[in-house]
Parts: structure tokens; sequence; C-alpha cells
């Protein structure tokens, strides 16, 4: 201990360090019994093929939509619907509205959307649910204050006008990559939905519901702040547009919609998603649909088949994962338990380790575009994600393979490496799925008022690059260097960094600290002590940290909300990178102790996992547990190598 006042005795002295000690010890048997129950646990959750997969919780979107898809298609059952209105029904709040994300506001959107599945699933109006939900949906302005999504949904009942919607024509796919508001230069996630959606718009399809949703109107239009600049211009655009759908070019449109539905049959998944994830999936089904593939279409049923890998059933109920992330969890997984002491040759890390192996992706995908030099490599998210691997599972997967030691993963880890570094966009930073993904005229359009269209580079996924290079020794390498300044000017004036895949710049902050660290930036550099400055201030008064989800729309919930156990294990990851050893840390490993379940895990309903900043949250089940066990074994083995002295 330091800083002890020179006036007192040396018993005193003495005492107060014995103390100290004694404290510390303790606080390192708890954390030792604590990581093991973590440990014991998630060790019971892998798969008997070596994965481990946590559920993704999101909102009910994805079951209301559900239902309207299998309506739309002819495909819906009275057991999925029960089922469904089930699961919605019970994710209604007191107001009657329904969130995104827990103890979230009330959204609009959502809240249409899952009033619409429980008419179809047969509750009246009149129900005391069902009046209060409407109450909420005018009290935000009605259906006309919906997302454009929401409203094409709507329209595909004929609850609303497609010419009252914004037009995105088939006719883009002609544009060429170099061409402004090509469809590469949306984000993966953004272009496989919008492709078949311009099939969808095209058509204007309607089939009716038997019922209709005045309840939900204010019958005022929406008051839109006057447009100026490229916001003028991208409306203008869309009146012309508009004009241009009412006579299309017959021979020209005929070719868009072809090359269209080829684009979109040609990025089907084997587990008959398209890229794994909810929105593309749904609209590429009605897409298909209106193009003339029937239901019993191979296509079609593998694509209807393959929901059901992503449905959840218990006690009555019925959910859908917006998506899943196998490799993703596997790779957290092996770096927590290797982080807890497990040797590199135990069966569980040996089976994960070929499970990973075997997922390696070798072939092209949509990111030849921007990088046609470049040869394959890397791992994706899902379990059938071979179209789109990405950066940032690529470098987990490095990260936690390599300290397996096998000689048969090298091959897969150089061209990991060799794709991974070669998918830096031009200012030097790294992006989840693309390069050089930055237009940001996507933004400005009519059609996009939901979500992150396009996929520039973020501090979390530039961090977790810049670790796993460093560690396989390319510290000094251009790349990182590069990626380093990156870094360092994407720092926030606060000292913290913000978060793309996380919430929020705690999850930033606890990635970019190792990651700095590991490529040499000494723990006493001023960008370390301001970030870690930042932690110890926003650290809760009970120990833990926690940061909701409005900080993406609201500042002043930067580094504040209810703590969580991933959210506290980030914050001390990033502390015991930058060598902390003092109470801020102590604190918070004694609040992972104290708050764990008797089964060795942590409860989590706050949504810590981010899908588009401020619009698509994410739950990770998996989180809550595999940090912890990161966090708390690397507590004790920086404990036990540099003994109990703690630092103010």
């Amino acid at each position: 201990m330091t800083g002890v006042t020179t006036g007192v005795t040396a018993g005193v002295e003495t005492g107060v360090e014995t103390g100290v000690a004694t404290g510390v010890a303790t606080g390192a048997a708890r954390a030792a019994t604590a990581l093991k129950a973590a440990r014991d646990h998630l060790l019971g959750l892998q798969a008997p093929e070596g994965w481990w997969k946590g559920e993704l919780q999101t909102n009910v979107t994805m079951d209301a939509e559900d239902l309207l898809l299998r309506e739309f298609l002819g495909v819906r059952t009275d057991e999925e619907t029960a089922e469904a209105a089930r699961w919605i029904r019970s994710q209604q709040r007191e107001d009657g509205s329904w969130a995104n994300f827990h103890d979230g506001p009330a959204d609009v959107s959502t809240t249409v959307e899952a009033y619409v599945a429980l008419r179809l699933a047969g509750d009246p109006p009149s129900a005391p649910h069902m009046r209060a939900a409407a109450a909420c949906v005018r009290g935000a302005g009605g259906v006309e204050s919906a997302r454009v999504f929401t409203r094409i949904w709507l329209a595909l009942f004929g609850q609303w006008r497609w010419e009252d919607l914004p037009v995105i024509p088939p006719e883009i796919m002609f544009l060429p990559p170099w061409c402004p508001l090509n469809v590469y230069d949306w984000a993966c996630w953004a272009r496989q939905t919008i492709v078949p959606l311009t099939i969808v718009t095209a058509h204007r399809p309607v089939r009716p519901l038997p019922f209709g949703l005045p309840e939900l109107r204010t019958g005022r239009p929406v008051r839109r702040a006057p447009r100026t600049g490229w916001d003028a211009a991208f409306a203008a655009l869309d009146r012309a547009l508009h004009r241009y759908e009412r006579r299309p070019v017959a021979g020209l449109r005929r070719a868009a919609l072809r090359r269209a539905v080829e684009w979109v049959m040609a990025r089907q998944e084997a587990d008959g998603s398209w890229g794994g994830i909810q929105p593309p999936w749904v609209y590429s089904l009605i897409a298909l649909h209106l193009s003339g593939y029937g239901i019993e279409h191979p296509v079609m049923r593998s694509g209807l088949a393959g929901l059901d890998r992503f449905t959840i059933r218990e006690d009555g109920t019925r959910r859908l994962e917006a998506c899943q992330s196998p490799v993703w969890d596997t790779a957290l997984a092996m770096t927590a338990l290797l982080d807890a002491g497990l040797p590199r040759d135990h069966a569980a890390l040996t089976q994960a380790g070929e499970w990973l192996l075997r997922e390696e992706i070798r072939g092209p995908g949509d990111w030849t575009v921007r990088r046609p030099g470049l040869a394959p490599g890397g791992w994706a998210f899902e379990f059938d994600n071979d179209g789109y691997p990405d950066v940032d599972d690529t470098a987990e997967v490095i990260l936690a393979l390599r300290r397996l030691r096998r000689p048969d993963a090298r091959p897969a880890l150089e061209r990991g490496l060799r794709w991974m570094a070669g998918m830096v966009s031009r200012d030097g930073g790294f992006a989840a799925f693309d390069a050089d993904n930055t237009r940001e005229l996507c933004l400005r359009l009519p059609f996009c008022d939901f979500g992150a269209v396009v996929d520039p580079p973020s501090a979390d996924v530039t961090a977790h690059v810049v670790e796993a290079l460093a560690v396989e020794g390319m510290a000094r390498s251009p790349v990182v260097r590069r990626a380093v300044v990156w870094l360092l000017r994407a720092q926030e004036a606060d000292g913290s960094w913000f978060g793309r895949w996380g919430a929020n710049h705690v999850y930033g902050t606890g990635a970019v600290l190792p990651a700095l660290v590991a490529a040499g930036v000494r723990p006493g550099a001023p960008c370390v002590r301001r970030a870690v400055a930042w932690l110890r201030a926003h650290q809760h008064p009970s120990g833990g940290w926690g940061e909701d989800m409005r900080s993406y729309r609201d500042p002043a919930w930067i580094g504040r909300g209810e703590p969580t156990a991933s959210q506290t294990a980030w914050a001390l990851i990033g502390l015991l990178a930058a060598g902390e050893r003092g109470p801020s840390v102590d604190r918070g490993v004694a609040w992972l102790a104290d708050t764990q379940r008797p089964d060795g895990t942590w409860d989590e309903p706050h949504y810590t996992g981010t899908g588009f900043p401020g619009d698509f949250s994410i739950n990770y089940h998996l989180y809550r547990l595999v940090f912890p066990v990161s966090a708390l074994g690397r507590y004790l083995r920086l404990h036990e190598t540099a003994g109990p002295e703690a630092t103010p």
C-alpha cells in the first residue's frame, strides 16, 4: 500500500498493510469461488458438437413479422399464431406499449406491429390490453409516425397506400459499384434487405386483412422539419421516382427484376436464410413468392424450414431470434475458459477448436467487390453464413485458436490474419463486414429511416483486430500502427471510446484498452490514463458498471445505467489491461461475486448488445457469463503474478 502518512507508527503502518493484504486476499478467494462456479456453468452449456450458443433476445417485431409473413404467404397456422401471440402479450408493458429493450421507452413501430399481430391472433380491439396499445400508438402520432418498414408491412395488407411510401426501384441493380447509391454502398445487412424490397415495392401487392385499423390512426399528417441540402434533393428525387413508378420502362423493369431475383437467389445460405438475419430473410421470401416461386419450390421450402432453427418454444410460447451467434459465442467461451485457467488441451477446448476450424470460410462474398484481389479466409457469425465472413468474428477466433497452440490450426490462422488485415479501410480503421463502406448519401434516402445502413470503421472492431494482430507478433506492422493512430483519433474528449456493437462507451473503452497495451502503448500513456479515469468515474456506487441503450440517443445516459455482469466485466477487462489493481477493480470484482446466482451465472435482463445503435438492441444471453469468466480469470492471474499489494 502506498501513501501511508509518515507520522504513523510502524505498528499502525504494519496493521494497515496487513488489513489491506487480508482484504485483497479475501477478495481473491471470493473471485476464485465465483470463477469456478461460472466456469463450470459455462462448460455445461457446450453442445456435443463443440460449440456454444446463447440466445439472442431482441423485441417482438421478430414474432409479429413472422406471423405477418406467414399470413401473406398463406401458411400461418392456428398453433403458431397462438404460441406467438402468448409471447407478444407477455412482453407488453403496463402502459400498453412494447419497447425495443428492457425498460426502454415505448416504440411506436414495434407497438403497431405487435398490435396487428394480435389482431391476426383474434384479440378484439375492445380488449383492455388492445385499447391500451391503440391509445399508445395514437399518442405517439399513430401509424403515420411509424417507420417506413412498418408501413411497408401495412401496405402489403392494404392498410397503407404504396403511393405514400418512398421508392427504391429495382433498376438500381444496374448501377456499377463505382456509382453512388449502388447496392454495395449499403452495409451487407442493408443491401440484402433493400434488394428484395425493390422487388416487393415494384409489385406493390395487396392481400387485405379481414379487419381494418382505424383505431391506430390519428388522421393528422406527420409534421416534418423543412428539408434542405441533400435532404431536399433526395425528396425531389423521390417525387421523380414516384412518377417513374406509374409508367416504368417495361423492358428495363423486367430486366431489373430478373437481375434482382437472381441476386437474391444467389445469396441464400445453406440453412435457408439470407445472411442469417431476419430482415433480408422475410423480405427475400416475399420477393421470390411475388416473382412466381411457389411455397413448394425448394428455395421457398428451405427458407421457411430454416426459420424453425431460429425458433424458441417454451411454456406454450414461440419466439424468434433475429440471428444466431455460435461462432462468436464459441470463440468468446474459449477465451473465457483459457482465462479461467483451463488447460489448452482440455477436451472441451480441443473439441471447440476443431469445430471452429471446420467453420473457416474459404470462398468469396460481397466483400470482394471492394477487395477483389484479397484471398478469402476468416470466420462468420452464424452456423451458415458463408457469404458474409466478418472481421470482428475473425479477430476473436484468432485470439482463441492461437492459444491452443495447435500446429494444424496455423494455416487457417494465417489465412484469417491475411484476410482480416486486408479488410482495412482507407483511413486505417476496420469495420465489421466491408471495407470503405462509408457512403453517407445512403443515410439521406427517405427510405432509410431505421437502423445503420452503412458499415464504417468502429473502435471496437478496430481494437479487436489490433489485439489479434499484435499478439501474433505484428504490433510494429504498418497496418497495426495505422489502426492504433485511428483509435487514438477516435478517442472521445472525455477519454472513452464509442461502442458500435455493444453498449456503449463501456464496451468501446473495455475493448480498446487491451488492444492499445497489446500494441505496445504504455499503461502510463495519457490516452490510457484518460480512459482509466473515465471508467473509474462511471463506476456505479454498488461497484458494477452499466450503460443504458438510451446512451446512443441521449448523451446524458453515456456511462450511466443499471449495472450488468457483462458491462462490469468489460470495464474490468479494460482496467486490468491497463495495469489497474486498486479499489475500483476490487469493488468491481466484489460486485460480480455478490450478484452471482447459485448456479454460477448472472441475471441480466438489460440489453448490452447492439445491432443498430439507437434502433435495434440485443440481449446476448451468453455475455452475462463469458465476459465475467474472462474478467475474473484475468483478475486472479494478475493477483497471483503481482502479489497482494494494492495501489490507490
